[in-house]
Formats: C-alpha cells, sequence, structure tokens
C-alpha cells in the first residue's frame, strides 16, 4: 500500500465497501473535518516559510503561512479572511482542490519527512469555522459605482467574479441556466467531497457582500443573447463552461445504458437518498481524468458489482492525480491501462465493450496492437472530455474549443470577458476557475474605469 493510499484508508474509511454498510453511507465525507485539538496540532507542524513555495504553487496565491499561523495562535476566524480574500470559494476549494500535486506536493515538510503539511484541511477548518459562526459577511462593498455587469454562469468563475465585481462597488446580475448556483461545484463533483449541501452554503454566504442578482432558468443562445447584455450592460462577463461530452465516434453509442459521465455525477448529486440513484451491475467508465474517478468510485459505492475504468495510455499519463487513482483502487475499481474503445456490444440490451491493446510506436505516437479483449458491461459512462457549446458566441475567437482571451481576460468581443473552464488559462480545475473570475473582476474594473476617463 502506497503513502496515498495508507492515508486515504485512514482518513475516510475508502476500502469499505457498500456491501456491509448502508449506500448512502458510501458518500459520507471524504476528508472528515479537523478538531479544534487537530487543526492546532498540525498548524504547528508548518515553518512559516519566507517565500513560500506552497504559495507560488497555488493559483489564487492564498498566504498560507499567514493563515496557518493565525490557526495556531487561536485566530480561526482571521485565518478565513485571510483566505477568502485571495479565494472567495476556499471551502469549496479545500474539499476538492487537487492539493496534493499543489500546495502540499510543494511543502518544504516533504524533504525531511515525508509528509506535507495538510494545507487543505487546515484551510477547510478556517473558512467552515467562520462560516458556522452567521457572522457579517466578511468583506465590504466599496462605494457604489453605478457600473452594471452581466455575468453568464454561476459556476465558480462567475460566481467568483460577481463577489469582486460587487466588492468593488459593482452591481452585477448573474444569468444562470440551471435552477441552482455552483456550476460544477454543484453539479460536477463526486457527492462524497461535498457533502451537508455546502456547495449551496457556501454561495448563500458569497452573496452576502450583496449586491449581486441572479436569474435562473436564463441560457445563452435560449434566454439570453449576447448582444443585447452588451447593449444594456457596461460589461459581460463569459463564464459558461464547458457542455457536452465529447463522442468516441462508435456505433452504438447512443444505446440505451451508455451515458456522460458528467450527467450522472450530476443526477447522482440531486439524488436523496443516494440509494435511489440507479446504477449498472457492471459499469465501464472510460477516461484518465478526476471525473471519470469521481464516476467510478461511486459507481461502485452505490452497489454496482464490478466496476472497470479503462484508459488509453499508462497511469503516469492520466490527468488524474495519484491521490485519485488510489482512491479508485482502494474503492475496489479495475483500472485497465493501454486501452482503447474499439465497439460497443448490444443485442437487444447493452452487452459490453471491445478494445484495443494500445501501445507507443517508435516516434512515440499511440497506436493500437491488433490484440482485443471485452468486458461485459450493464452501463457504459464516457468520461472523455468536453467541448464548448458556441451558441451565441459570435465576435469571439474560438481556438481549440476554448475561448481566446489577452491578458485582461477581455476576448475578441470588446467589453466581453471569459474566465473558468470555457478559456485555456492553466489547468481545468476549480480554483483556476476562481482566480480567472477574480482576475477578470479586476481587470473589468480597470475596464470600466477608463471607459469613463
Amino acid at each position: 500500500m502506497t503513502i496515498l493510499q495508507a492515508k486515504q484508508a485512514q482518513k475516510s474509511g475508502a476500502n469499505h465497501s457498500v456491501a456491509d454498510s448502508h449506500t448512502d453511507d458510501g458518500f459520507s465525507d471524504l476528508h472528515p473535518a479537523y478538531s479544534t485539538l487537530q487543526a492546532m496540532a498540525e498548524s504547528n507542524r508548518c515553518l512559516y516559510c519566507y517565500d513560500a513555495p506552497c504559495v507560488t504553487a497555488c493559483p489564487t496565491s492564498i498566504d498560507i503561512p499567514s493563515f496557518i499561523r493565525k490557526i495556531s495562535t487561536a485566530n480561526p476566524d482571521g485565518a478565513a479572511k485571510t483566505i477568502l480574500s485571495a479565494n472567495i470559494m476556499g471551502g469549496t476549494c479545500a474539499r476538492a482542490c487537487p492539493t496534493e500535486v499543489l500546495c502540499e506536493e510543494a511543502c518544504v515538510r516533504n524533504v525531511a519527512e515525508d509528509t506535507a503539511v495538510e494545507i487543505g484541511s487546515l484551510q477547510r477548518f478556517a473558512v467552515d469555522h467562520l462560516m458556522a459562526r452567521d457572522l457579517p459577511h466578511p468583506f465590504k462593498r466599496a462605494a457604489e459605482t453605478g457600473k452594471q455587469i452581466a455575468i453568464i454562469g454561476a459556476g465558480p468563475a462567475g460566481l467568483s467574479c460577481a463577489h469582486r465585481a460587487a466588492m468593488l462597488g459593482h452591481d452585477v446580475t448573474v444569468f444562470e441556466a440551471k435552477a441552482k448556483p455552483g456550476g460544477l461545484n454543484e453539479y460536477g463533483l463526486a457527492a462524497y467531497k461535498m457533502t451537508d449541501d455546502f456547495a449551496q452554503r457556501e454561495v448563500e454566504f458569497l452573496l452576502g457582500i450583496g449586491g449581486i442578482r441572479i436569474e435562473y432558468g436564463k441560457a445563452l443562445g435560449r434566454d439570453i443573447n449576447l448582444q443585447a447584455l452588451k447593449d444594456s450592460y457596461d460589461a459581460v462577463f463569459v463564464g459558461v463552461g464547458l457542455g457536452a461530452t465529447n463522442n468516441l465516434g462508435l456505433k452504438g453509442e447512443e444505446f440505451p445504458g451508455v451515458d456522460d459521465a458528467i450527467k450522472f455525477i450530476e443526477q447522482l448529486r440531486q439524488t436523496e437518498p443516494k440509494s435511489d440513484m440507479p446504477v449498472g451491475n457492471n459499469v465501464i467508465v472510460i477516461g484518465g481524468g478526476n471525473t471519470a474517478i469521481d464516476a467510478a468510485v461511486q459507481a461502485k459505492r452505490l452497489g454496482a458489482s464490478e466496476v472497470t475504468l479503462v484508459y488509453r495510455r499508462g497511469p503516469e499519463n492520466m490527468s488524474a492525480t495519484e491521490f485519485e487513482q488510489d482512491l479508485a483502487k482502494t474503492n475496489g475499481v479495475v483500472v485497465r491501462y493501454w486501452a482503447k474503445p474499439v465497439a460497443i456490444k448490444a443485442n437487444g440490451k447493452l452487452m459490453g465493450m471491445s478494445f484495443e491493446k494500445t501501445e507507443l510506436d517508435a516516434s512515440g505516437k499511440l497506436v493500437g496492437t491488433g490484440e482485443t479483449f471485452d468486458v461485459p458491461a450493464d452501463q457504459i459512462l464516457k468520461a472523455i472530455g468536453q467541448k464548448i457549446k458556441p451558441d451565441d458566441l459570435a465576435g469571439m475567437e474560438i481556438t481549440g474549443g476554448k475561448i481566446i482571451v489577452d491578458d485582461t481576460y477581455q476576448t475578441t468581443a470588446p467589453g466581453v470577458f471569459a474566465g473558468g473552464d470555457c478559456i485555456k488559462s492553466g489547468e481545468d480545475l476549480t480554483v483556476q476557475s476562481v482566480e480567472d473570475g477574480k482576475q477578470a473582476a479586476i481587470a473589468i474594473d480597470a475596464f470600466l474605469k477608463t471607459a469613463s476617463a
């Protein structure tokens, strides 16, 4: 067992099976929250580095040594304010951010002890402490500017942009296609990462700044028009995320039982109790990212007898972190590397898939070996990436399925800014989307000041 596996088993009980407990127990908190005593003890492991590498590794540049020192001196609310000033969605990021490859990987404690300070758990402790106390919002708005900003999408990027723009004194209207805010925080993260309706509680907290109004059921290209928003508002921010999952390009892909992994996760997040969620007996998940892992683990925890995750390359090529890969294995997911799907098998009902083994040729190109194998399945979940929906994005240059922006997050359409998964700014992570939204709001503020000069 690796260090990550041992840590996972200890913290989350990941090696328990649904068979020996109620289904809903499999969706308890992946990382149980720290007690005050645990937080104090862990905070004292921090060396409070000058020019700390953990800060550099954080996409939102949270002053990590500062907030940890405040925890160690019994000031968790002060720690939370330090976190939230850089990352207003620090609660979600503490739960879902891959800290093991960001701030914690950079921790200098790794060199001496091979065990980083658990920054994510400390961050969660501080933010949760503040939110639980029902205090006034920790940040105040600047003097109202009279400027109106439209934001498309109430996901991490859109909400982060809204909060910072409101903090700068602007009035913000957010247009959201779904019935709830939060984007992937509400619909796309594994249920065991976002327990106790945290995504909605975080949005409620965020809105406490004032000056933000959300209109639900308003989809771009259906209910709202980009040009109309440009005409009615002083600036527009596009945070639409990504749309449909890419296709496999195989015959039978529309057959019942072949589903998008992201839709599976979305349905599960909105199902209570979780035991009401249907799942196949033999499930195949295709993909190598965190979404694939989330889908596979949750299918197993729902009671699937066999879950097989298939990836076309080796483990070192997966975008899912080592921690996430170990999480899948400790939950009983069978992982098959170096294989690509070549056929969907059905005879009146879904029966499984055929795969071809793959390898790298002399030039490093991925090729099939000609050797095939079958995996039985009554449910197939695709997690092979998503693509942007170009609906009503006229005027914005799109390359490689992403909206092109300049250094200020402005698109090729003047006065229209964008951020989050719909642009190529770095990792497709919640924490990166939050940073995009924050920086875009600052850029919009500068844009509006220039326009008014």
